[in-house]
């Protein structure tokens, strides 16, 4: 009698626990899965993609121009870890 009662009385707590541990993997999933997209690999703040595309265009003989778009687009690509 004590032995099959204490048997329940097991399962019955194993049941709570299993049923906790299943409502706090799904909270964490939707934290998880809630807020900002993760951030692409190997991508730069743009302030450290305008100074790689400046040491990498130093010294280039071009007008200011050309050099301004070939930097925008250089600064873009490096933002998106292109």
């Amino acid at each position: 009698m004590i032995k099959m009662f204490s048997t329940i009385a097991v399962t019955g707590l194993m049941a709570l626990a299993m049923s906790g541990v299943s409502q706090a993997q799904e909270r964490t999933f939707r934290k998880m899965t809630s807020g900002q997209p993760a951030a692409l690999q190997g991508a730069m703040t743009q302030s450290q993609a305008r100074k790689a595309c400046r040491t990498e265009m130093r010294g280039t003989r071009e007008s200011k121009a050309s050099l301004n778009k070939k930097m925008i687009t250089c600064v873009n690509l490096k933002m998106q870890g292109n």
